[in-house]
C-alpha cells in the first residue's frame, strides 16, 4: 500500500518545521518475465507494484540541498552544495545522482531544496528500490521547478545516473516500469527501441504474489556488472556474423546456428539465457493477452531454470522457494526475479489458492532455512506521480 502524502508531509513538516511544497510517490516493480535481457537489447516484461517510496519537497532559497530518509533515521540530514555536489557513498547518491544528471543533460537546478523520503519496498528484496528513488527524484524535481521532461526521460535519466554516478550498468526496465506502469497491466518493453506495449492481468482469475527470501544483495558488489561483461563478449564474438547489434536481435534458431563462434563456455551459456529469455518473454506476453495462464507459468518455470544453469544468478534460497511453489497446488509457474543473489521470487497463482500458498510456502521456508519469508500479494499499479501539496 503506498505510503500517503498526508504522511511524508507531516514528517516533513517534524524534519524542516515548514510545509512542502510538492509530493510524490513512485513504485518499485516486478519483473513477471525477462530477466537480464534489458541490456541486451531484448523485451521485458514487468509491472509497477503497490509498494514504493514517497517523497515531499519544498525549494530553498540557497544553494543548499538536504535529505532526509524515513528508512536512515539514524543519518540524520545529510546536506551539500549544489555547486560541490559529489557521490559520498551513502543512501542519497541516488538522488544527487539524479540531479546531477539533470544538469548535464541541460537542467541545472536554479536553487537548493529540503527533501524527505519514505519507503515501504523491503530493503535488499531486488524490487528496485534503487530505480523509484531514481525515478521518484526526477519526478518531485519536474513538478517542483517546472522542468519540461516527460516520464519516459526521467526513466532514461534513472538509468544513467545509477550507470554513470552509482556505478551499476543496469538496463532501462526498473526505471521505466517505475516511471510507466499501468494499474492492472504490466508492460512489455522493447529495451532496444522503447517502444512499449501493456497487458491486461486478469485479476479475478489470478494474484502476483512475491515472496521475499530474505537474503539481501547488493548489485554493486554482487556478479551483476560480470554477467554484462559477459554478454558484451559473446556478442563482440559474435560480430562476424552478420549485423548483430544486440544478443536479443537473434532468433533461438539463429543462435543455435552461431553459438560456436563463441569460444568461451561460460559466454556461450551467458547469451543462450539471453537469446531464448528473449523469446520467451514475448511468447509469455501473447499468452497473457489470450488469458493463458497456464501457458504463461510454464514459461515463468522455463525462465528460472534458465537463469538458474546458464545465467548463474540464483542461490540456494530461490531455487528451494521456487522448487516448492511449483509442487503447490494452483500455482500456474514461479521464478526468481530481479538482478539475482538473493531477493524474491515472483509466484503467478490461482486467486482461491493464494492464501493457502503464502501459508505453505513460508512454513516450508522455515522449516529449510529457519527463517520467515515475507509474501506480498500485489496488484499492478500505476507509475510515479507528484503533485502540488495543498493542505
Amino acid at each position: 500500500m503506498q505510503i500517503s502524502r498526508g504522511e511524508v508531509a507531516a514528517l516533513f513538516g517534524s524534519v524542516y518545521e515548514r510545509e512542502p511544497e510538492v509530493c510524490g510517490f513512485a513504485p518499485g516493480r516486478v519483473n513477471l518475465i525477462g530477466e537480464h535481457t534489458d541490456y541486451n537489447g531484448g523485451q521485458v516484461f514487468p509491472c509497477a507494484i503497490d509498494l514504493g517510496i514517497a517523497c515531499a519537497a519544498a525549494r530553498r532559497e540557497d544553494r543548499l540541498l538536504c535529505f532526509y530518509s524515513a528508512n536512515f533515521p539514524d543519518a540524520g540530514v545529510l546536506k551539500c552544495s549544489l555547486d560541490e555536489l559529489d557521490i559520498g557513498g551513502n543512501w542519497c547518491d541516488y538522488p544527487k545522482s539524479v540531479i546531477l544528471t539533470f544538469a548535464r543533460f541541460g537542467y541545472p537546478l536554479e536553487s537548493g531544496a529540503d527533501f524527505v523520503f519514505a519507503g515501504n519496498l523491503p530493503d535488499g528484496a531486488g524490487l528496485s528500490s534503487s530505480a523509484a528513488l531514481e525515478v521518484l527524484t526526477g519526478t518531485v524535481l519536474r513538478k517542483l521547478y517546472g522542468i519540461p521532461v516527460t516520464p519516459q526521460q526521467i526513466a532514461v535519466f534513472g538509468q544513467f545516473a545509477e550507470n554513470r554516478f552509482i556505478g551499476v550498468n543496469c538496463g532501462i526496465m526498473d526505471q521505466f516500469a517505475s516511471a510507466m506502469g499501468r494499474q492492472d497491466h504490466a508492460v512489455l518493453l522493447d529495451t532496444h527501441t522503447l517502444a512499449f506495449d501493456y497487458a491486461p492481468i486478469d485479476s479475478s482469475k489470478a494474484a502476483i504474489v512475491i515472496v521475499n527470501s530474505g537474503v539481501k544483495h547488493s548489485l554493486v558488489s554482487s556478479a551483476y556488472n560480470d554477467r554484462r561483461r559477459e554478454c558484451e563478449a559473446a556478442l563482440s564474438a559474435l560480430a562476424g556474423k552478420g549485423k548483430v547489434s544486440a544478443l536479443c536481435a537473434l532468433s533461438p534458431e539463429e543462435f543455435e546456428r552461431y553459438k560456436d563462434a563463441i569460444p568461451d563456455e561460460v559466454c556461450r551459456r551467458r547469451a543462450k539465457h539471453a537469446v531464448y529469455e528473449n523469446a520467451r518473454t514475448t511468447q509469455a506476453a501473447a499468452a497473457l493477452q489470450k488469458g493463458d495462464l497456464a501457458a504463461f507459468g510454464r514459461l515463468m518455470n522455463e525462465s528460472h531454470r534458465s537463469l538458474r544453469d546458464d545465467y548463474e544468478v540464483s542461490c540456494a534460497e530461490l531455487d528451494f522457494l521456487v522448487k516448492t511453489a511449483q509442487q503447490i497446488d494452483g500455482v500456474y509457474g514461479a521464478r526468481m526475479t530481479g538482478g539475482g543473489f538473493g531477493g524474491c521470487t515472483v509466484n503467478l497463482v490461482q486467486k482461491d489458492a493464494v492464501q493457502a500458498f503464502c501459508q505453505s510456502i513460508t512454513a516450508a521456508y522455515r522449516d529449510r532455512f529457519g527463517i520467515e519469508a515475507p509474501t506480498y500479494i500485489i496488484r499492478p499499479g500505476e507509475g510515479a506521480e507528484a503533485r502540488t501539496f495543498v493542505r
